[in-house]
């Protein structure tokens, strides 16, 4: 084995929810356990995030986290998640510590996840930095396999400036997901000068439980079961779902989990619990979700990637009520799911108790086998990382 390991940081804005870094932690695990056989060395690294780390996020060996300011998102855009501070200055703050991480790392390869100059662009100079010191240095956009509605998505690439520098700039285009269930090179949601970069994962499905934590298993093995799931990922958005689920009746011989994420504020969870009945459990976080999706009966979630990733992992029926405010994101993929079999979905507006109770009394007792769909994306972006890494 080399002494000399390969470094390489992954980068996400993180402004709402957990999808981004949680995308990136993922592959960070599945690079630290492939990359030392693929290609003779070991791997070290940096996750540059805006959320603060916790124990719900455990890092591979090798890795450790730089964390930026905090941003959100306002009525008027981009402002301070924390900091007082206004939102050019924070930006400012954010690309100077970004470009400093960079340029005394000195990475192999920098995968940025979605958005290519971060917020406000406070990517760009940092990654033309680390190229004008590095040039060996390998630079790769990954994208979610759904953006958003394509006149949307065009706007925000037509934002970014010349994107013929911007092919330049990069070596690779990863997309996350399956061209057979859905193919954004075909309506325009990657731009004609990324085209030629673009290559397909499959979706980050399986072997994502690696990272869950002990503590995790242990929770695993203390839930009583049969349960039915209901989860909206970080929750800042999802209390209109968690309110019909808290309401809808389920089998007595069901517990009901209800996961609403750690974003949700404390009056809202508090409000819930007093509204859920005996055999309704409301619980913040649950550290190693997607092992209880696997053990579930029955799961309702939100259309976010990685829950819909972990939950295509398993045979259990699934109801998706997509978030469709600020993007369509999670209802285009919600839609190219169920064309597909693999999930059952609801409009928000259509996502009352009475209909979670008719699909629960309809899927209870049955499985949804999901062949067909490609759900190596981890292994795949672990040899797509080896085949760049091996023609530095």
């Amino acid at each position: 084995m080399n002494e000399n390991p390969l470094k390489i940081v992954l980068y996400s804005h993180d402004s709402q929810g957990l999808g981004h870094i949680r995308r990136n932690l993922a592959i960070a695990h599945q690079l630290v356990q492939d990359l030392p056989r693929l290609t003779g060395r070991s791997v070290s690294g940096l996750l540059i995030s805006g959320l603060a780390p916790t124990h719900r996020f455990p890092l591979p060996t090798g890795f450790d986290w730089v964390t930026i300011p905090g941003v959100s998102k306002g009525a008027n855009g981009y402002q301070a998640r924390s900091l007082k501070s206004e939102t050019g200055r924070l930006i400012g703050l954010r690309s100077e510590l970004i470009k400093a991480a960079l340029i005394g790392f000195n990475p192999d390869l920098v995968i940025v996840d979605r958005h290519i100059y971060g917020v406000w662009n406070e990517l760009r100079h940092p990654l033309q930095a680390l190229k004008a010191q590095n040039r060996h240095a390998k630079i790769v956009l990954g994208l979610r396999e759904i953006l958003d509605e394509p006149d949307v998505v065009a706007k925000e690439w037509e934002a970014l400036g010349d994107l013929t520098a911007l092919a330049e700039l990069l070596d690779n285009v990863w997309v996350y997901g399956d061209e057979k269930v859905y193919n954004p090179l075909e309506n325009g949601q990657i731009p004609t000068q990324l085209a030629p970069l673009a290559k397909f994962t499959g979706y980050l499905a399986h072997g994502r439980r690696k990272t869950d934590s002990q503590a995790a298993a242990e929770q695993i093995a203390e839930t009583t079961r049969p349960f039915i799931l209901t989860t909206t990922g970080g929750g800042e958005d999802g209390q209109r779902i968690l309110t019909a689920a808290v309401a809808a009746k389920v089998p007595a011989a069901y517990r009901h989990l209800i996961v609403t994420g750690p974003q949700l504020d404390e009056a809202a969870v508090n409000d819930l619990r007093t509204q859920a009945s005996e055999n309704t459990q409301i619980i913040q976080s649950l550290p190693g979700l997607g092992r209880h999706i696997g053990e579930a009966s029955a799961v309702i979630a939100m259309g976010g990637y990685n829950t819909v990733c972990e939950i295509l992992a398993t045979n259990v029926p699934a109801l998706i009520i997509p978030r469709e405010i600020p993007r369509k994101e999670q209802l285009i993929r919600a839609k190219a799911l169920h064309r597909i079999n693999a999930v059952d979905y609801l409009r928000n507006e259509e996502a009352t108790a009475t209909a979670i109770e008719n699909w629960l009394a309809r899927v209870l007792e049955t499985t949804n086998e999901r062949t067909g769909i490609n759900k190596d994306g981890l292994t795949t972006v672990s040899e797509y990382a080896a085949q760049l890494l091996q023609t530095r």
